[in-house]
């Protein structure tokens, strides 16, 4: 798809996404959405970057052109978009944000009438219209029939309370120290609220967005400032989110940043424990750990594997009638609480776990060594399939014939291409990465 990536449709704010992209591809998305339209409604949020007041403007007059009526509740976390478009009865909810692109990215996120991001297929249908020059000029509406935009600013509450229902009554954060660093993005007032109302002592960083600071140095691709504070305040755990909170990073008491397989492994080990583990079977990507993989079997539980992206997890989950998956990379799903990785619902998780089994954060949190891997990201000039590539899969043939798991794809989001060895032997794996970037930058970039 020209539009689509792995996750919606991303890009600089301005050239891929600006302002005519955005109200013509709301359209389409409105022609779409009116198919199995109930409610009329359509909700749309968005994180902290200053082009969201653009592409939100252009949203709404697309949406409203083609008779829709929209309900606009600012900056929210993308699982509030998620959950609130099924819990205020809309036809499909939007989220605009980038996640953890920097500032100068935007993107537009779509989710059905219960909550889920769409597949492939819906998302094809959708690009298929905004084509269609025909159709788009014809589903405008006139007079009475054009629709009409509200905003609504009391929602917060609602997802709250969704929040904190993930966490068990009978436990309290009182008496602990927890650091979040929002990342100046869309949790900077809902995660606040949260830990505060369950009694936890709440330090705040980065909760101060302006419109172009969103991830900058800060949040779950940079927990190195949360890892400083909380050693300086000898807090008890820290907690990073992204721009849009749906991706976690957890710092232990020492201010060292677990490792997101490893968060997977526990807080799954602990799901069983407490027989909440649905089918005693998790999903996670291929590019996690094959250790994890291994630790999970040790204790009983089935692990699923599948593409990079959340809502590839999610479908996995309700295709295996399983309830808990997740990325190393901090997307982590608990679908008895949420349909898209949710930071927040995470984070209680974690605690959950932390209060339970009483031990300290560093000690919980490391339940297995992984094997050695190496990852690496290529900048691209041109998309080139890699069974094209001369020499590619000889290469892929000798690190396999090493015993070396070979992960390599390009990004749905950026003109990057993504490279994953794992091994047992570090020395091999590094040989094996040099020469397959020699051949892959040579290859991609001339």
């Amino acid at each position: 798809m020209k539009l689509f990536g792995t996750d919606g449709v991303r890009g600089k704010a301005g050239k891929k996404i600006n302002a005519f992209m955005a109200m013509r591809l709301a359209m389409a998305a409105g022609i779409y959405f009116r198919k199995n339209s109930i409610t009329n409604k359509i909700l749309v949020g968005k994180d902290t970057r200053r082009s969201g007041y653009m592409i939100e403007n252009a949203i709404v007059s697309g949406l409203t052109a083609v008779g829709y009526d929209v309900r606009q509740i600012g900056p929210m976390p993308t699982p509030a978009i998620a959950f609130l478009t099924e819990d205020m009865r809309c036809d499909a909810g939007i989220m605009i944000s980038a996640s953890h692109n920097p500032y100068f990215d935007n993107g537009i996120k779509f989710f059905d009438s219960f909550g889920n991001k769409l597949g492939e297929a819906d998302e094809a249908e959708i690009e298929k219209i905004y084509y269609d020059d025909d159709l788009i000029e014809k589903s405008q509406t006139m007079e009475f029939d054009i629709g009409r935009s509200k905003r609504v600013d009391d929602v917060i509450g609602r997802y709250i309370v969704q929040i904190k229902n993930s966490f068990p009554k009978k436990l309290t954060l009182k008496g602990l120290r927890i650091v979040l660093d929002t990342a100046n993005g869309a949790a900077y007032k809902v995660a606040p609220t949260v830990f505060n109302e369950l009694g936890a002592d709440v330090i705040i960083i980065n909760n101060t967005p302006n419109g172009s600071n969103i991830n900058l140095n800060c949040g779950a691709l940079h927990p190195e400032e949360l890892g400083e504070e909380v050693r300086r305040l000898r807090a008890d755990i820290g907690f990073a989110f992204d721009g849009d909170a749906d991706r976690l990073v957890v710092v232990d008491e020492n201010g060292n940043a677990i490792h997101g397989d490893k968060l997977l492994g526990k807080i799954a080990t602990f799901l069983k424990s407490q027989k909440a583990l649905t089918n005693n079977a998790a999903c996670v990507t291929v590019m996690s750990n094959q250790a994890l993989e291994d630790y999970l079997l040790k204790d009983g539980i089935k692990t699923y594997r599948c593409d990079v992206g959340d809502k590839n997890v999610l479908e996995t989950l309700y295709r295996e009638n399983i309830n808990f998956g997740g990325e190393q990379s901090g997307h982590i799903i608990l679908s008895d609480f949420a349909k898209t990785g949710d930071a927040l619902v995470a984070s209680l998780a974690v605690m959950n776990c932390v209060l339970t089994e009483k031990k300290k954060v560093s000690k919980l949190f490391n339940p297995f060594e992984l094997y050695p891997q190496l990852q690496k990201n290529i900048k691209v000039d041109n998309k080139i399939p890699l069974n094209e590539i001369k020499g590619y899969h000889a290469l892929v043939e000798e690190m396999e014939s090493k015993k070396i798991r070979v992960l390599i794809r390009y990004s749905g989001t950026e003109n990057l291409l993504r490279i994953l060895l794992e091994g047992k032997e570090e020395k091999i794996l590094e040989e094996s990465m040099d020469k397959t970037v020699k051949l892959l930058k040579s290859a991609l970039n001339e």
